[in-house]
């Protein structure tokens, strides 16, 4: 199978992660926090150097922000359930995830409100676009930093600056460039940052992180493994928002992801960056196949498109008996694909990872050039 689908999670996944989480499977199957035995303290002295790693890879304050969660999603619903009360106003991006508009829409009900700054005309304003937006009662801009239907990136820096201005939370969903591009929590004053590890970090799935330096109000209460004898949920990062047995297995599996990346990031960007201009440059010369990009936004390796006279699932029904695995359809952003005027039949969307080759791209551009005709 050729996967193209790295978009939702990056596969094959590294030897060395594959190795890390048999290792750990063996070494680190142990309820940590919970014993004061040795193999029990060896799991606590992993599961620490894994936060420390990632806290160096993203740039964030100290190990102790970093929050293993079970996804993305985890990480974000924990950010706006946790900050965002009854009155409050947020501005959000025209792109986001179901991860954000699900939550928001939820927290409606309670008298929550969510504006969309119209950033797509003019992305060279985007910061602008997104201060029309503040009302009086506006606490936090939430945004993806690239889109995971037609990767368009917002100006992090740009919009750190406005929050700072505004005194408000900035809260950022880092699923699709967490690896694939730089991000510094400080220098971006990021309050939370939530990561899906088992994509651009190339860890396992099931996996992922909130990197914060604020308290929000946590979704579980329970038990962290100290201070059993109080009977409220303690305030310090992380154990505030890590009730329950951790996974030790999967996290030994994100540490070794952020260290397979972290040497060749930006190798790693060139690469599939190149390889994503090789399958645009061709689809502009197939008048039966129409993209969908924002003009003059920086992207990530991510790009939609449609076949004229098929729908989106027929296209990847057709990709895949090539043996060739696309997703397609809503991508689980439905406010992305309204913005890029997709919502009635959605799209195919293309991308690569690290372990993409040249030859799989030419199989892949003949295969489309077939189905297109």
């Amino acid at each position: 199978m050729i996967y193209l689908d790295n978009a939702a999670t990056t596969s094959p996944k590294p030897q060395s992660v594959i190795n890390s989480v048999s290792n750990a499977m063996r070494k680190y199957s142990i309820n940590s926090g919970r014993g004061g035995y040795k193999t029990a303290r060896d799991t606590e002295e992993m599961i620490y150097s894994v936060r420390d790693t990632v806290a160096t890879f993203l740039d964030a304050e100290s190990a102790e922000n970093v929050v293993f969660t079970q996804n993305c999603t985890t990480a974000l619903n924990i950010a706006l359930f946790g900050l965002l009360k009854s009155g409050d106003h947020v501005v959000i991006s025209p792109f986001e995830h179901n991860a954000v508009l699900r939550p928001l829409n939820q927290l409606a009900q309670i008298g929550v409100e969510y504006t969309i700054a119209d950033c797509v005309a003019d992305m060279d304003n985007c910061k602008k676009a997104f201060e029309r937006c503040i009302r009086k009662n506006t606490v936090a801009v939430v945004c993806t930093h690239a889109s995971n239907v037609c990767g368009a990136v917002l100006p992090l820096s740009e919009l750190s600056d406005l929050c700072r201005e505004y005194g408000l939370h900035f809260i950022v969903d880092g699923a699709q460039t967490a690896g694939i591009l730089p991000i510094s929590v400080q220098k971006s004053k990021i309050d939370c940052l939530a990561v899906a590890t088992h994509k651009g970090l190339y860890a396992p799935t099931g996996t992922g992180l909130l990197v914060t330096d604020s308290t929000p109000n946590p979704l579980i209460y329970g038990g962290t493994g100290g201070d059993s004898m109080s009977p409220t949920q303690p305030k310090e990062i992380p154990e505030r928002y890590e009730s329950g047995t951790l996974n030790p297995v999967m996290i030994a599996g994100i540490g070794a992801g952020v260290k397979f990346v972290s040497p060749m990031q930006e190798r790693i960007y060139k690469h599939e960056m190149r390889l994503l201009k090789i399958v645009e440059n061709e689809f502009k010369k197939n008048s039966s196949i129409k993209t969908y990009t924002i003009p003059n936004a920086k992207i990530v390796p991510v790009l939609s498109f449609n076949v004229e006279d098929k729908t989106s699932s027929e296209v990847a029904m057709l990709l895949d008996r090539y043996g060739i695995a696309v997703r397609a359809g809503l991508h689980c952003a439905p406010l992305a694909h309204k913005t890029l005027g997709t919502l009635d039949r959605g799209t195919v969307r293309f991308a690569p990872s690290v372990f993409t080759t040249d030859s799989e791209i030419e199989y892949f551009l003949k295969c489309i050039s077939k189905i297109s005709k």
